[in-house]
């Protein structure tokens, strides 16, 4: 009786885990006020580690704030393991069908045209989205969501902003947030006091005061480390917009909202209140009240890694990363990309 009952057991798994997919980690909502909402969280960079970002911030989103959470990967073309440098491997497009938020951080990404038609869906729908760091140039390549939007420029028209530069010093300066003093009050902003990242300051050119809602200004940093006092000068004069909300238009003519920071490698999220931004601007996208101090502590240990381009060819496959490898009790870390600069305001796991 007990092998029968275990037997049914592990057929009730298999099942629940080949409707899930392999190809993505679903994490079902705990009880919280995001119950009943699906978050679709896409990683997929060649430089800022969202394939570690994205499951932390899902986890914590899931568990901590009831939101259905499902968070998509880029594969190798075989699909074997999980491989951010192929740019035309994120898997899963077809779950936006049903999210109510997007939270991206891709880079130069190559849907195919049947994937570009669940973006064009969503976006057309005028549902909102998320964008962190690469954000600004998620998308490349000669596709297009619909009339409008080309996979070029999603940044500049669906985020706000495109690629323009390094403003800092990459991997010398740091970013400090500030906070515009006319949208102090705004709710993505409630328990957000001191965010600092490593990665560097961006050039914008298209936030303005006037068409958007600048919440975050970056103040360039002396050095990488959080107590580094800002450079004096005129890089600092103004200081460019380093969160902000977007109005967009989608090929549709319907209109949408976008939350979008700069910010975003996944050494940067050791910011409680970097965290806390992005929670906050979550449920405020989804039209949800947001909290005086939402809850953002990790649900499992993170331990990002260093930001920077990986060319080693066997890197991935020796990683031979699965999407359950970041699940629920799992805490991978991945080591270092060479020409990492000392950075020890980070925990690290314990061999």
């Amino acid at each position: 009786m007990k092998k029968a009952a275990l037997s049914l057991f592990t057929l009730m798994l298999a099942v629940c885990v080949s409707f899930a997919g392999k190809d993505i980690l679903e994490l079902k909502g705990a009880k919280g006020p995001g119950y009943g909402k699906t978050i679709v969280l896409v990683s997929g960079d060649e430089e800022y580690r969202t394939e570690e970002s994205m499951p932390m911030l899902a986890k914590i989103l899931s568990q901590k704030h009831g939101f259905h959470c499902k968070v998509l990967f880029a594969w190798d073309k075989e699909g074997k393991y999980i491989d951010p440098n192929n740019q035309a491997g994120v898997r899963g497009w077809e779950h936006l069908d049903s999210a109510d938020l997007m939270l991206t951080g891709t880079r130069f990404r190559r849907p195919s045209a049947g994937d570009a038609k669940h973006i064009t869906k969503f976006l057309d729908a005028g549902k909102p989205v998320i964008g962190i760091r690469t954000a600004t140039h998620a998308f490349t390549g000669g596709g297009s969501f619909g009339k409008k939007i080309s996979y070029g420029s999603f940044g500049p028209l669906v985020m706000g902003e495109g690629w323009v530069s390094h403003h800092g010093g990459h991997k010398r300066e740091g970013a400090r947030g500030v906070i515009e003093k006319a949208n102090a009050k705004h709710p993505i902003l409630h328990g957000v006091k001191d965010v600092f990242g490593p990665s560097d300051v961006y050039g914008i050119r298209k936030v303005t005061a006037e068409r958007d809602t600048i919440l975050l200004r970056g103040a360039v940093t002396k050095t990488l480390d959080p107590k580094s006092e800002n450079i004096e000068g005129k890089k600092n004069d103004p200081m460019q917009p380093l969160a902000w909300l977007h109005t967009y238009d989608s090929s549709s003519g319907n209109k949408g909202t976008t939350f979008c920071t700069t910010m975003g490698a996944s050494v940067d999220l050791v910011s409680e209140d970097l965290r806390r931004l992005l929670i906050n601007a979550a449920y405020h996208l989804t039209g949800l009240e947001v909290p005086k101090n939402a809850d953002v502590g990790y649900v499992d240990p993170f331990y990002p890694s260093f930001y920077g381009f990986i060319r080693d060819k066997n890197f991935w496959p020796g990683q031979d990363m699965q999407a359950e490898d970041y699940g629920l009790g799992k805490t991978p870390a991945a080591p270092d990309p060479k020409g990492t600069p000392n950075w020890p305001f980070r925990p690290v796991k314990k061999k």
